[in-house]
């Protein structure tokens, strides 16, 4: 089967046409894909049965693979086959169980998945000849692999693992300021009367603790267990977590290396024939970095699939200094995207997703 997309076409790739490009030879799977592996606008991508501990994180640049620069800067490799436990604040490379062989006219992009950077599992996705993480060029023919780097919990992983997640795109498809403004003039975008747009859909942090019963989020604890990444719901909160209270003055204090899991003010959604990304604000406007898992996938808040307005989980750590974080600051935008076809299932509809129609939600790793 030969998979094409018309020459003038923009957007990006829903999940009927990712599942047509594995047919067509465009992703090239070491095993079948697995049950809810495709989203509506993304594809999971797995671990492999090898992982490497490296002495630091790297980019190959033109020219060079990823193999070559593993060999060079390997400390030990082991298997993954039955399960291994990857330590906080070392840097592991994996090859995934998925490769590419892009056609000139499509182009991909990588994230964490949303229970990825909830752990605070920093995860990057890697490819052959590149200079920037989470970017595979258009006409790519290779292998991909993840750089995981744990950094508040150890984690247990294993092959078939999902901790990344890529998009497909061709064309230019991000929403100008006019197309943005005419779709939150038609769905309401966020559920703000003055919305902020300018340069993508503006979230604020909510540090008022209205919303949550008079906490506002939560702070890893350090020292903690193990956690394993494909366990759903099998961990007690106060053993890897402890509450934060609102403050009557709505600040926050981000103490440097620590990780927090906050809300957003705002309530936002992503009509069925977009896709969404958080981008950062600002780095000129504080010494922190939210959100690791940054794509929205159709359907995210929406009220035709159980929606009504999400509010955004934001995971936040402070960088070199602490810093006050004050309720209301805005902390990033959702940048958004058209898709090239509606999906077949919006987000919270096929998958089950834990996070639809969510507030201040911690991974679904832990017991509600």
């Amino acid at each position: 089967m030969t998979f094409t997309v018309a020459a003038d076409a923009n957007g990006i790739l829903p999940d009927r046409m990712i599942a047509a490009m594995a047919e067509g030879g465009l992703i090239l799977p070491a095993y079948d894909f697995v049950e809810s592996q495709i989203q509506p606008a993304s594809l999971d991508l797995r671990l492999g049965d090898i992982a490497y501990r490296v002495r630091a994180s790297f980019l190959p640049g033109p020219g060079a693979t990823v193999a070559e620069r593993i060999d060079e800067l390997k400390l030990h490799e082991f298997s993954l086959a039955d399960g291994a436990v990857l330590e906080t604040n070392c840097v592991y490379i994996v090859p995934l169980l998925e490769s590419l062989a892009l056609p000139p006219e499509i182009v991909a992009a990588a994230n964490p998945k949303s229970s990825t950077g909830r752990l605070d599992v920093f995860t990057r996705v890697i490819a052959d000849g590149t200079r920037r993480f989470d970017m595979i060029g258009a006409g790519y023919h290779g292998p991909l692999y993840a750089e995981i780097s744990p950094k508040t919990f150890p984690v247990l992983v294993r092959e078939g693992s999902r901790l990344s997640q890529v998009r497909f795109r061709t064309g230019d498809a991000i929403l100008n300021a006019d197309e943005l403004d005419a779709l939150h003039a038609a769905e309401r975008l966020v559920d703000i009367d003055d919305a902020d747009l300018s340069g993508g859909v503006a979230v604020s942090v909510d540090l008022s603790g209205e919303k949550g019963s008079g906490f506002v989020g939560y702070r890893a604890k350090r020292h903690t267990g193990v956690v394993d990444v494909d366990r759903r719901s099998g961990y007690a909160i106060g053993e890897f977590w402890e509450p934060i209270s609102a403050r009557p003055d709505g600040s926050l204090i981000l103490d440097p290396g620590e990780f927090y899991i906050l809300a957003s003010k705002e309530a936002v959604q992503v009509p069925p024939d977009y896709a969404a990304e958080m981008v950062p604000f600002d780095p000129l406007v504080g010494e922190f970095r939210v959100h690791y898992a940054g794509f929205f996938d159709p359907g995210f808040g929406y009220a035709g699939a159980g929606g009504l307005g999400s509010r955004a989980v934001l995971e936040v750590r402070s960088r070199e200094v602490p810093f006050i974080l004050e309720h209301g600051q805005i902390v990033g935008r959702l940048v958004y995207e058209k898709m090239l076809a509606r999906p077949d299932a919006m987000y919270g509809q096929r998958i089950g997703s834990n996070y639809q129609a969510q507030g201040l939600k911690l991974s679904k790793h832990f017991r509600v």
